[in-house]
């Protein structure tokens, strides 16, 4: 039956691309926010070049989860978040730019009608909040977001999923949690962008999704049979925090959507933020009567960039730095405290990035400033004097909290019905780096 659906999906995606131009017409009018290209070649450069680096995390991504999980597992782990980059860039160009960033229907979606297989995504056209690129960069741009996203789930359910199971989960993900975030939060008819919800590069979108769905997935698939392994290669994930870390510039920096002061403001809090949580983890896990570890410092300057993520555009250097050390002491506490024993977050996907994403976003509400960035308006963040921004960055987190955490459960069902996520115990017994893939180490 499977050999079939891949058959029909495969011949089906061929042909609409072929006849495409009897039911895909290049759209003569501008739509309500897209605009006439008023290209900057510096602006285009440097996002060419940030859309590289963002799609370097993913393969970075993979480095960094491989090298933590068991030598038996390591190929199918790292081989997730390769796959991301396959299956989310098609389904991207197909539907999902279109979901995202189509026409508003009431705030929550986007209609795809509009974008159906890049349909006005156009080189001679730009979108609204990035006037001097083409269109179709900033849609390019915008993919390696949801590209990442799913990816980033994976560590949560580690050394137990079914391969085929975690696609069919990756692809409703991306239509029915990521795009509907995707839209509110970055879209300028959606309603937390309404709100005056503050996300420079994905706070809520990518990290507090990715996140919450994690803590869904390691409670509806159970616990590992063995849920202590030693790290495969730790020379991995040192590996895999240099990628991230070198492709967070493009994230970050690169949401400017330019190559302006204000990319240069978000390289510098991005950098400071890593810096300053690789340090605070480190010095806690020493406080605490831990040895100074490798691991511990990749984990830390993970947490800060989840971090400084929502807010690298809207906070001081200063600030970022505490952003940096408040997120990490938080997460370490809660790696430490979480209940291991009754749900098995393989690798703390929900205590790094859910939790530092939610601190992200609650800080972007205390330390935004005008100063930085215009965009920040007369609401400034708490330390200001201000409350307005920080309650409305709260009540934004605890919608997306909500919706992503019951929405992934509800896939996760979904899937289940239609072909087992988890594996057999013998086949989790053997790894899934051969049962899954016939390959290993």
């Amino acid at each position: 039956m499977r050999k079939i659906i891949l058959s029909v999906i495969l011949i089906t995606i061929l042909l609409l691309s072929i006849f495409s131009i009897s039911f895909v017409t290049e759209s003569k009018t501008l739509g309500a926010h897209v605009v006439e290209l008023k290209l900057d070649t510096g602006d285009t450069a440097w996002m060419v070049v940030a859309t590289a680096f963002v799609l370097l995390m993913t393969p970075g991504l993979g480095f960094f989860y491989g090298g933590m999980v068991g030598k038996k597992n390591v190929i199918s782990t790292m081989l997730q978040s390769f796959m991301a980059m396959v299956i989310v860039t098609v389904l991207w160009i197909v539907i999902g730019f279109g979901l995202c960033f189509g026409p508003s229907i009431g705030g929550f979606i986007g209609n795809p009608s509009s974008n159906i297989f890049f349909q006005g995504v156009s080189a001679n056209t730009a979108w609204e909040l990035a006037p001097t690129i083409p269109m179709i960069l900033f849609a390019l741009f915008q993919a390696k977001f949801a590209i990442i996203t799913p990816a980033l789930i994976t560590g949560a359910f580690a050394e137990r999923v079914r391969f085929w199971a975690y696609l069919l989960f990756m692809v409703l993900f991306i239509i029915f949690i990521y795009a509907p975030l995707c839209h509110m939060t970055w879209h300028p008819d959606g309603l937390f962008f309404g709100w005056g919800v503050l996300d420079f590069a994905g706070g809520t979108v990518v990290h507090m999704s990715a996140g919450w769905a994690a803590l869904a997935g390691a409670i509806f698939l159970g616990k590992r049979k063995v849920q202590k392994v030693n790290p495969a290669r730790i020379t991995y994930v040192l590996l895999g925090t240099g990628l991230l870390w070198f492709g967070w510039f493009g994230f970050n920096a690169g949401s400017a959507v330019g190559a302006g002061s204000l990319a240069a403001q978000a390289l510098g809090t991005t950098t400071i933020a890593a810096a300053s949580a690789a340090m605070a983890w480190v010095f806690l896990d020493k406080i605490l009567g831990h040895k100074l570890s490798a691991m511990g410092a990749c984990i830390g300057a993970v947490v800060g960039l989840v971090a400084i993520t929502p807010a690298a555009g809207f906070v001081s250097i200063p600030h970022a730095l505490a952003i940096g050390i408040i997120a990490a002491v938080i997460s370490n506490l809660v790696v430490s405290k979480f209940p291991k024993g009754k749900i098995d977050d393989a690798l703390d996907v929900f205590a790094c990035h859910g939790v530092g994403g939610m601190v992200g976003m609650l800080l972007t509400g205390v330390f935004a400033s005008n100063t930085v960035n215009s965009v920040v308006g007369d609401n400034q963040g708490l330390i200001f004097g201000d409350a307005t921004l920080f309650l409305t960055q709260l009540k934004a987190l605890v919608l997306v909290s909500v919706f992503a955490f019951v929405g992934s459960y509800i896939l996760f069902f979904v899937v289940n019905k239609i072909t087992p996520l988890r594996v057999t115990e013998e086949k989790e017994e053997l790894g899934l780096d051969i049962s899954q893939h016939g390959e290993y180490l």
